[in-house]
């Protein structure tokens, strides 16, 4: 009996090695960038070269360093010194930044450490994947450190960033500002970073170095980190004025990010002394204005507008049908404190850390299953928020990671038949009309004890 499957016929192993398989997948005139070793980035770099010209990989591509003679305005953002880290800093985390200079740090990423944060080479090119053009309007309800709305406003694209912390809310905004913040203050502040240091230390506090050095053996706790409840000065600026010359709010912001990064790495090790770590990272950020605004050279005016919000997913203050595009990623699990590590920048900002914690997505509630429950139920209002502030046929992508040992105790089932948030996730979303379109698996590094990969679930909007 003939069978009416088609044989596929071998090919010679000498011909197909030679080929190679990137010519299969991208045109010889698409040189991709760099130290691009896995699998979903290939996935994301052959997406955008099927759905951008030429001319949008030039301006806006994510995963190409040039089209034909021509290099990527994403290869000019990130050629040259990837970032300047402290001379103390690890061989570890100067390798980090080597090997990943094409998948963040560049622009003003780079400014401050934030947990859980995107690579901005990924954003950039989901929201050319989500058919997002300069003019159009994408949404992240729980920015964190505001990789969205950065990535969007480089590329032209409008956006509105949420997020219920108060010090996210600062982050962002001051990232965002600094893209075009005027040099000669920060020359300056440079200049007097002693003094700077002095000041910000008499106005807002000064951590205790070491208080927050992770310890296996023990759990630490907000009440062992000795941190200052001290109000900003409303003086400050008339005596930054008197250092280093006219100093108008982005200019304090910026500066008072840097002293804040320094007090989070003060509290986290005891290398160096606060006011060095101070100077170091002041350094740092100064070069990475010098270095993005040299790039925007002349068209400044081309960045795109960024609503930055400190608000609830859950009811966000939007219209309805207004928004192209959601890019977020809520918490990968519950029971985890994002807040412990901003506890030093919210005490500062005179917020009760307990309060914002008991109203947070995946911090509400006392046992294991009480929380999960919490969660279900507060990622169900923030789906619901996204169905109703999209436009029809237009996408709205999640990245979530899972914890199936935890997902495990919370619902008392065996670990093998948990059921991964990112599924979770994608049933939660079908009454609201968001229909499941592909999913993308991710390996996360660094975090193979408790959560191996995460996910880029991408949602379209399929009812009015």
């Amino acid at each position: 009996m003939k069978s009416n499957t088609t044989c596929k016929k071998s090919k010679n192993p000498i011909d197909v090695l030679m080929e190679g398989m990137y010519p299969r997948l991208f045109p010889e005139n698409l040189i991709l960038s760099p130290h691009l070793n896995e699998v979903y980035e290939l996935a994301l770099a052959y997406y955008e070269s099927n759905i951008l010209s030429e001319d949008e990989l030039v301006e806006n591509g994510a995963y190409f360093v040039r089209v034909g003679d021509r290099m990527t305005r994403h290869f000019q953002m990130c050629t040259g010194e990837p970032l300047r880290l402290p001379m103390h800093s690890s061989s570890r985390l100067r390798s980090f930044f080597e090997k990943n200079q094409f998948r963040t740090g560049y622009a003003t990423h780079g400014l401050f450490p934030y947990r859980g944060k995107f690579h901005p080479q990924m954003i950039k090119a989901l929201i050319n994947i989500m058919g997002l053009k300069p003019g159009d309007t994408i949404l992240d309800p729980m920015m964190g450190s505001g990789t969205v709305p950065i990535e969007a406003s480089l590329m032209g694209v409008n956006s509105i960033g949420i997020d219920a912390s108060p010090f996210c809310r600062f982050l962002t905004q001051t990232k965002y500002n600094a893209l075009a913040i005027s040099q000669k203050p920060l020359d300056e502040a440079l200049k007097n970073a002693e003094d700077l240091f002095k000041l910000f230390s008499e106005a807002v506090g000064v951590p205790v170095s070491g208080s927050k050095i992770r310890n296996h053996s023990r759990k630490t706790e907000f009440s062992e980190v000795n941190e200052s409840n001290a109000t900003f000065k409303p003086d400050i600026v008339l005596r930054l004025s008197d250092r280093i010359g006219d100093v108008n709010r982005h200019v304090l912001d910026f500066l008072l990010l840097a002293y804040l990064d320094s007090a989070g790495y003060s509290e986290r090790s005891k290398r160096k002394p606060p006011m060095e770590q101070f100077k170091a990272i002041l350094e740092r950020y100064v070069f990475v204005v010098k270095k993005i605004q040299y790039i925007l050279d002349g068209s400044e005016s081309l960045l795109a507008a960024a609503d930055i919000q400190q608000g609830d997913a859950r009811s966000m203050n939007i219209e309805d049908v207004c928004v192209d595009g959601i890019l977020f990623s809520p918490p990968y699990s519950f029971a985890i404190d994002y807040l412990a590590n901003d506890s030093f920048h919210l005490k500062i900002m005179g917020e009760n850390i307990e309060r914002l914690k008991a109203n947070m997505v995946g911090l509400r509630g006392k046992t294991l299953k009480e929380k999960y429950l919490f969660y279900i139920e507060d990622m169900s209002k923030i789906l619901a928020e996204c169905a109703r502030v999209l436009k029809p046929e237009r996408f709205c992508t999640i990245i979530i990671g899972t914890n199936d040992s935890q997902l495990s105790n919370a619902l008392d089932v065996p670990e093998e038949k948990v059921k991964g948030l990112h599924k979770i996730i994608i049933d939660l979303a079908q009454p609201f009309g968001l229909s499941h379109v592909r999913t993308l698996e991710r390996q996360i590094l660094g975090m193979a004890n408790t959560m191996r990969h995460e996910y880029i679930v991408t949602l379209l909007k399929t009812c009015s």
